[in-house]
């Protein structure tokens, strides 16, 4: 739920009938172990007529965003904004991709293992505005965020790569049909983010698959998110995929006639373990949404919808000091325009709903600074399981007196000396 909304009154913020809208779509969800606090809601661009498609990730200490910009969501003029902040409030112009002959689209950042700033969209060659074109996939690099490469063609128009994540020194993304031709996934890999290959030539092909992000837990999982449209009488439902090992066998689950058509697909683990998803959904008008997706369980579960309507969607989600940072295009208020929510999470314990502590799980030899910590509530000891530099969270009951992370199925008795001496 969103337990209270806070609403900025600086310029570019939204308007207090949208913060009354925001107070209607309040909503409860006491079985997921998530609660959302919209802190605030920023227009953060709207210089064209049409500002769409949007990411966002965080490199070199800068908050990066970026956007398509056009004349309309369907046009010939489509070109690729990069905004850049020191603080997510005050946002400038980083950098303005074009390619001529092609509308870009559908602009991702990522971070390339040699930590430069990757830039991937969709490139279509299209004649007139409004008309349909096959679109394929460009990418350009950065190595201080304002320079960057020429957009150049990766994938040709009429298979769509979408969108890329990184792991293990290789970049996995999911190309699909943008164009004539049959519609089917292919998961593709890339050691340099220029030159694909097929890693599973038919990842799936049931209903129209398009969309898809990849995200990879701390484990070596991969978990993709499809977007799926309709198709003659087949489900057009959004998917969760599940793979491990070398990533050549999925198992599909169905997320269910709620969220058909999830425009613009995208989630986040939370340092917690726990996963959050965004993308558009269709109940009660267009809207954008943050939803909880129980991976375990195959399940989503919208927690709350954002200020948004009409043409919407297409999030970014970036996690930083413990808030949760949400790029997403609206046209709620007229001119389709680029938006910043900024989000805290909350862990309400199911036995009692009071709201919970998290800590880190300490690994390694246990040592004083550890047990200080402990009897201090800032931290629990794991002991020497675990990995140091991925460490996990514990949520932490001081009613219940009990701990518990996204991994365990079962809650444990705190030990007896934790928060023994306070701060």
């Amino acid at each position: 739920m969103w337990a209270r909304t806070k609403v900025a009154c600086a310029p570019h913020t939204i308007a207090l009938a949208m913060t009354l809208a925001i107070l209607a779509a309040v909503t409860t969800h006491a079985s997921t172990p998530i609660e959302l606090e919209l802190v605030e809601v920023r227009k953060i661009w709207d210089s064209a007529p049409h500002n769409a498609f949007t990411d966002l990730t965080r490199w070199h200490g800068q908050f990066y965003c970026t956007f398509r910009e056009g004349r309309g969501h369907v046009s010939t003029d489509g070109r690729i904004r990069v905004l850049q902040s020191t603080d997510a409030g005050e946002w400038t112009s980083a950098h303005l991709a074009q390619l001529a002959g092609y509308d870009l689209r559908d602009a991702h950042l990522s971070v390339t293992p040699d930590d430069r700033l990757m830039l991937l969209g969709g490139a279509a060659p299209r004649a007139k505005d409004n008309q349909s074109a096959p679109t394929g996939t460009f990418v350009a690099f950065s190595k201080d965020g304002t320079q960057w490469s020429r957009p150049q063609i990766v994938v040709e128009p009429g298979r769509w790569l979408w969108c890329v994540t990184w792991h293990q020194g290789k970049a996995y993304g999911v190309s699909y049909a943008a164009g004539l031709g049959e519609r089917y996934l292919t998961l593709l890999t890339s050691a340099d983010g220029v030159t694909y290959e097929p890693l599973v030539p038919r990842l799936f092909e049931q209903g129209y698959p398009n969309e898809v992000t990849l995200r990879f837990d701390r484990f070596g999982a991969c978990h993709a998110l499809v977007r799926r449209d309709r198709r003659e009488n087949q489900p057009y439902s959004a998917l969760l995929g599940v793979s491990r090992g070398d990533y050549t066998q999925w198992q599909w689950h169905d997320l269910g006639p709620e969220f058909n058509s999830f425009g613009g697909p995208n989630f986040i683990q939370l340092p917690t373990g726990y996963w959050l998803a965004a993308g558009r959904m269709h109940q009660g008008g267009a809207h954008t949404a943050l939803c909880h997706l129980d991976v375990a369980e195959h399940k989503m579960t919208r927690l709350a919808k954002l200020p948004s309507g009409g043409d919407t969607s297409y999030p970014g989600l970036l996690w930083h000091d413990d808030r949760l940072y949400v790029s997403y295009y609206s046209s709620h208020e007229g001119r389709t325009s680029i938006y910043l929510a900024t989000v805290e999470v909350a862990y309400p314990c199911p036995a009692c709903r009071r709201a919970m502590t998290t800590v880190p799980m300490l690994v390694g030899l246990p040592n004083e600074a550890m047990r200080q910590q402990l009897r201090q509530g800032r931290a629990l000891l794991a002991g020497c399981a675990g990995n140091p530099h991925d460490p996990q969270y514990a949520c932490v009951c001081l009613t219940c007196k009990k701990w518990k992370t996204a991994d365990m199925k079962h809650w444990q008795p705190l030990p007896k000396d934790f928060g023994a001496a306070k701060p």
